[in-house]
């Protein structure tokens, strides 16, 4: 009786071990059958957001830098900084240096009391001068009285600065947190001291 009772229990654990192979080998075999394939003008929304979803997943391959956004880009590194000279150079010189290749933003604010449309005109002009300087720039009014500089390579910001400021239109520039008065502003006349 002790032998038969081996041989039951080894064939049981047996059966049980071949047929949760067979269940695990079914749920695998239904994994890699492929559904049938639909045609192209059949497709769903939903097919294809699950199709495009799965060309992400399956992408091994990442962008080269140049086509990701710029916001994911690696930050550039510009040339190297000659520390020897940074002692005998002006702030403007090093911020202009130390810029090189970076986005910066310049506001202007402008003289008097123009309206939007005789802003856009005035700052138009002076990009198209700074252009015609090979400065790049972008502009945006973004107020009557104000406008934004936007500089891709950040030393060319301090070249349209000193540009700008020689501008009759011009109140005051800010850039980098230094303001800059410009030749708009009137002189405030000083009072007179009577001896």
């Amino acid at each position: 009786m002790g032998k038969d009772f081996r041989l039951i229990t080894i064939t049981v654990v047996i059966l049980v071990l071949v047929t949760q192979f067979a269940k695990t080998e079914d749920k695998v075999g239904k994994k890699e059958q492929k559904k049938p394939k639909k045609d192209l003008r059949d497709y769903t929304d939903a097919d294809l957001e699950r199709l495009y979803d799965e060309w992400e997943e399956n992408d091994d391959e990442p962008l080269p830098p140049d086509e990701l956004p710029e916001y994911m880009r690696p930050p550039k590194e510009g040339p190297p900084i000659d520390f020897d000279k940074i002692g005998k150079m002006n702030p403007d010189d090093m911020m202009k240096m130390t810029k090189k290749g970076k986005t910066v933003m310049m506001f202007v604010n402008l003289a008097g009391s123009p309206l939007r449309h005789e802003s856009e005109e005035l700052t138009s002009l002076w990009q198209g001068a700074l252009r015609n300087n090979h400065i790049q720039a972008e502009r945006y009014v973004i107020e009557d009285t104000r406008a934004i500089f936007l500089f891709h390579d950040g030393a060319q910001a301090w070249d349209a600065k000193t540009f700008l400021l020689e501008q009759d239109g011009i109140a005051e520039i800010q850039i980098e947190g230094q303001i800059y008065p410009g030749k708009g502003i009137k002189a405030k006349p000083k009072p007179k001291v009577e001896l």
